[in-house]
């Protein structure tokens, strides 16, 4: 996947690192040219000087074959107004802007713009939300410790019981939709083919959560 990094400040340089450790493209932004030394040199990663949402830089990185762009420097204004110009004006699939304010956070929710609290979240989150996943976030919730997650079961848990896919504090079902109707399971339900499921998960129960689905 071709990814845009907007920021090389400490975060934006850790999730290029990240990016490229796991063999997607990488371009970053930055409108100070030194910050690119804190990528080393280990890293394949493009580095544009520029703003961050000025369009002729962002054509430049490549931006109208980008799969994903990520804006993170240290002003929510800047990360939202790039997170704006690449999903209205580029189309671009996935985008994920840094916003300190979180009372701000709702609103560009609203706008269709996935938004990262830098105190509650990591690097690796950003990614995994910038790469496709067949686990769809659908809120988090208190301090970004608990997420609802949402999932099609897979052919492995067809015929299976509820009490397969629940971990006590970790993993629990919250509903499942069947046949366009939703429901409360029980640990007995039995899981179907087509079944909608959204699950109560603790971030760091993710991995696990994939291991029980087979992903």
């Amino acid at each position: 996947m071709k990814i845009i990094v907007i920021g090389c400040g400490r975060v934006g340089a850790g999730l290029a690192q990240t990016l490229s450790q796991r063999k997607h493209q990488v371009t970053i932004v930055d409108r100070d040219p030194l910050a690119f030394e804190k990528l080393g040199n280990q890293f394949k990663v493009q580095a544009i000087p520029g703003f961050g949402f000025d369009r002729d830089v962002l054509m430049k990185a490549g931006i109208e074959r980008a799969d994903g762009v990520a804006a993170v420097t240290s002003s929510d204004e800047v990360n939202v107004v790039a997170s704006q110009v690449a999903r209205e004006f580029f189309h671009v699939p996935s985008v994920v802007a840094r916003v300190a304010d979180a009372r701000q956070a709702e609103i560009y929710k609203r706008l269709g713009i996935q938004t990262i609290a830098p105190t509650t979240w990591g690097i690796n989150r950003i990614a995994d939300l910038l790469l496709y996943s067949p686990l769809q976030t659908v809120s988090s919730f208190g301090s970004g410790d608990v997420e609802l997650v949402e999932v099609q079961v897979p052919l492995l848990l067809v015929g299976k019981t509820g009490r397969d896919l629940t971990l006590a504090g970790e993993i629990h079902i919250v509903s499942i939709t069947r046949a366009n109707k939703t429901f409360l399971p029980t640990q007995g339900t039995i899981f179907r083919a087509g079944d909608l499921l959204h699950l109560a998960v603790l971030t760091t129960s993710e991995s696990r959560l994939k291991e029980l689905l087979g992903y």
